[in-house]
């Protein structure tokens, strides 16, 4: 019965915004602890010969959580009446008083709690579910409000007694639950086959991340087998991105990137960082296990989110926290792949010769140092002032966006052995400034709407609002002016040696023209064009400006 009404409650943590206990105190006008309920069910022939058994009928709970003599039956006692004439002597059991006797039966669970014994609290907890579930009058607002917060609290303190009783189930080598079955083994055979290829590579990729990844899970005493989860999420790519738009080794969707303080901005994407990216995502795995119990339900839920799987969870009438795989035919059809893909890649790993891996290889770990900059600079020079690869900054600095550190104060990381030698020809790295975007003016005609302007100049309409300071993309007015940013367009100072070799200038394009022909007439190339302009697509349009830097024409 306990974990039949613990399935209902889980609902109740998708739809309430914010509950406290101190809250339902105070409506209910009475700080002191409430008396002992007037109908508690009889105990069978079982649990009366057997003194263990006997439930604390006659306690209520005092100050310090105590289990003492009610006071209230202490008198009766005391004056000789029985308890079928107190009976007979009660009040009508109001709504008032069903939500006393549930609050008691609450306490009584915390109590049991603290003590040790879950067995009992649950119990505890079913029995005030089930008198506050009778209360079905919604016509008194302040008995509703009692009623849902008392529920909400009720399903809070399952979720913790399950969640403690699944913790010893890890074990002391932290490992995870290493289950075979028809799913496991169908992703195996992918890995042995049609993926083989990314298998291997991405193993191999994890070299150069995994031994961060493994420090900060044992620091934070989740289980080492999760370190191989980018390989199933990104095969370790840092700027792997998903049709859903998560990116990174982790691959966090914005919203939960800023829920764990990853920064996103113009220049910085931390989703994209291996290291804060793995520090946000040990962070979102250890609530998900505190709220569901066991790391595999947990990774179902990384997948695709706790609310779909709780919405799952009140669907199926089984224990989910007994057995995963119960749950696993009901999640969606990319999340029913996920977890035993994972767990088929963790049997590969713990021995790939008995699958058919041999002489598997690893890169070797990012070793870098750290130096703090101030400026903008592009890495490229930077890396050729120091003498590297330009890859390897990109690598080491896998969260700019464009390849530029960005116009605040950015840790930068270099390569071992490098940070004497930047320090000391800093001054020969050239700054970078972004290329400013050019406007043209538009004036709003009557019945025009910022939808149709926007469609029009083919840009979005956040872009015109944000260069116009709008506050609104409803608020315009006939004949008014707007600046439309166009695509692409880029507007710099004149060279000052306009035309020779190696010079930047801007150019304005032609009806005719391509980047293909531009770039011919200008001797550079079409990616270097592309780049410069930070143009993601070969689009031209007449008249749009954009940056060339090349030889002669």
């Amino acid at each position: 019965m306990a974990r039949g009404i613990f399935l209902a409650l889980l609902s109740l943590l998708l739809f309430t915004v914010s509950c406290t206990q101190s809250s339902f105190f105070l409506r209910s006008g009475d700080t002191s602890h409430p008396e002992k309920p007037s109908q508690i069910p009889e105990p069978t022939s079982e649990e009366k010969s057997d003194p263990s058994n006997a439930a604390p009928s006659d306690a209520t709970i005092e100050e310090g959580n105590v289990l003492a003599l009610s006071p209230a039956l202490e008198e009766s006692s005391a004056n000789g009446e029985s308890q079928a004439e107190l009976d007979s002597e009660e009040e009508p059991y109001t709504d008032q008083k069903r939500v006393d006797d549930a609050l008691y039966y609450y306490q009584e669970a915390l109590e049991y709690r603290n003590s040790g014994d879950p067995d009992r609290a649950i119990q505890s907890l079913d029995q005030s579910y089930q008198i506050i579930f009778s209360i079905q009058n919604e016509d008194d607002p302040e008995i509703t409000q009692q009623k849902e917060d008392l529920r909400l609290l009720i399903s809070k303190r399952i979720l913790e007694i399950y969640a403690s009783r699944s913790h010893p189930q890890m074990g002391p080598s932290r490992e995870m639950p290493l289950a075979m079955n028809q799913y496991v083994t169908r992703e195996i055979k992918r890995f042995q086959t049609t993926e083989r290829s990314f298998f291997i590579q991405s193993y191999r990729l994890s070299g150069r991340y995994r031994p961060y990844i493994v420090e900060q899970m044992r620091k934070a005493g989740t289980p080492e087998d999760l370190s191989w989860l980018p390989l199933i999420e990104s095969g370790f790519k840092t700027r792997a991105l998903s049709k859903a738009r998560a990116l990174g080794l982790w691959q966090f969707i914005a919203s939960t990137a800023y829920r764990y303080d990853l920064r996103r901005d113009r220049w910085v994407d931390e989703r994209m960082d291996p290291e804060r990216s793995t520090q946000a995502a040990i962070a979102y795995l250890k609530v998900l296990h505190g709220l569901f119990g066991d790391w595999t339900t947990a990774l179902a839920a990384y997948n695709c989110g706790e609310g779909n799987v709780l919405r799952v969870i009140r669907q199926q009438h089984v224990n989910y926290l007994d057995d995963f795989w119960d749950l696993y035919p009901r999640l969606p059809l990319e999340t029913a792949r996920y977890v035993p893909r994972f767990l088929a890649a963790l049997h590969i790993i713990k021995d790939p010769e008995k699958y058919g891996f041999y002489d598997l290889e690893l890169d070797q770990p990012l070793i870098s140092e750290q130096v703090q900059v101030n400026r903008q600079m592009r890495l490229k020079d930077i890396a050729r002032v120091l003498n590297v690869p330009a890859k390897t900054l990109e690598e080491l600095n896998s969260s700019l966006r464009y390849k530029v550190t960005p116009n605040y104060p950015f840790t930068l990381k270099l390569p071992a052995d490098t940070s004497t030698t930047f320090v000391a020809k800093l001054e020969e790295i050239p700054g970078w400034k972004p290329p400013k975007r050019a406007y043209v003016i538009h004036r709003v005609r009557f019945g025009e709407t910022l939808s149709e302007i926007a469609l029009k100049y083919r840009v979005s309409v956040r872009r015109i609002v944000h260069a116009n300071h709008l506050r609104s993309a409803s608020r315009i007015r006939a004949g008014q002016r707007l600046k439309i940013p166009l695509r692409g367009h880029i507007v710099t100072a004149k060279s000052t040696s306009s035309h020779r070799v190696g010079s930047t200038e801007h150019y304005q394009v032609k009806r005719g023209d391509s980047l293909w022909l531009i770039a011919r007439r200008f001797n550079t190339t079409v990616t270097e064009i592309k780049t410069l302009n930070g143009m993601h697509s070969d689009l031209l349009h007449t008249g749009q400006v954009i940056l060339v830097q090349g030889g002669s024409r």
